[in-house]
């Protein structure tokens, strides 16, 4: 039996489904094959809550936990943390330094993905189309006029470091462009100015196990908002997800690949989710999620029941890959 630390929580507005995350984990673990501890960590404080409610805290020297009078080490990491320090490297770095293997992606891919700005620009380095963009960094003078002049409206505002859509705005007037810029910047020190590419969103699901690539079918998003903002994605009700995506077996394929393809130029391990926009003439790369959600209600785990895979043995192939040789 191998003792895995399921990492949940951070220190952004994604923490509660990050818990949601994590204790997803923990009830569809391999109890025969793994003990699961379920580790909260919020900026200082990491514990391990116990059966009774009682904090434990984490030794941070060597990552172990001590219960009653017992010193528990960890054979691995399964990472469940949205956001800062789980899916933007930090964390990643603090592990490789322990030796500790973990699930998500390594430190420069985890540190480039979740940089929107930095990571459209790689995607884009290949030839991939991406939305128009300007960018700016905290206190950098903004001439809002040549901005909307050169993007149009309707255009979206969004923190280059975030997740699950907190901090974005969609801007239809330009009266609304100035406070949105002050929204995305109380995430992030840079913020991307994108515009509006109208077509239908599409996720596609890549999961390693050992050197073989599973692809998901894809899913459709159908946002009852103006956008598939955390409202829609978190409240149930506000958004469709169609799952397999309706679209042509061109556009399937040529998302399939995409995806496949980026996977391995990005480095990533372990389950990602690929976001597109479909237009009725291109494809456009929107983002990738290195630690996209795996509550009852994310995308992800619907993708995995449609191919055939339990949330169980996902999760198992997930944790084997640590052990493969």
């Amino acid at each position: 039996m191998k003792n895995i630390a399921i990492v949940s929580g951070g220190n952004s507005g994604e923490y509660e489904i990050s818990i949601g995350s994590g204790k997803m984990v923990e009830k569809n673990l391999d109890s025969d094959r793994y003990n699961g501890y379920l580790i909260e960590i919020r900026n200082k404080d990491w514990f391990y809550r116990d059966g009774e409610g009682v904090k434990h805290e984490i030794d941070k020297t060597d990552f172990s936990l001590s219960l009653i009078g017992e010193k528990v080490e960890f054979d691995g990491i399964f990472n469940a943390i949205h956001g800062t320090p789980g899916e933007d490297g930090k964390l990643q770095g603090y592990f490789d330094l322990l030796g500790l293997p973990y699930t998500s992606c390594n430190v420069a891919t985890s540190a480039l993905t979740f940089n929107k700005y930095f990571c459209n620009r790689f995607v884009n380095s290949f030839g991939i189309n991406i939305a128009r963009s300007v960018s700016f960094t905290y206190g950098e003078h903004i001439n809002e006029e040549e901005v909307i002049e050169k993007l149009g409206l309707p255009l979206f505002v969004k923190p280059a470091e975030s997740g699950s859509s907190v901090g974005i705005t969609k801007v239809n007037m330009d009266d609304e462009l100035d406070e949105a810029i002050s929204y995305a910047f109380s995430d992030s020190n840079r913020i991307i100015i994108e515009e509006n590419i109208i077509g239908r969103e599409i996720a596609c699901g890549v999961i390693n196990k050992g050197k073989e690539l599973i692809i998901f079918p894809l899913t459709e998003i159908i946002s009852k908002n103006d956008f598939f903002d955390y409202e829609a994605k978190y409240t149930h009700g506000m958004a469709d997800e169609v799952t397999p995506a309706e679209i042509d077996t061109e556009a399937e394929q040529d998302i399939k690949t995409l995806s496949a393809f980026l996977f391995r130029q990005m480095d990533c391990k372990g389950f990602v989710r690929f976001d597109f926009i479909l237009t009725e003439n291109d494809l456009y790369f929107l983002e990738v999620n290195t630690i996209p959600g795996i509550t009852e209600a994310s995308i992800i785990p619907k993708m995995a029941e449609a191919f055939g895979m339990s949330t169980k043995d996902f999760f198992t192939i997930t944790l084997d890959n640590l052990f493969s040789d």
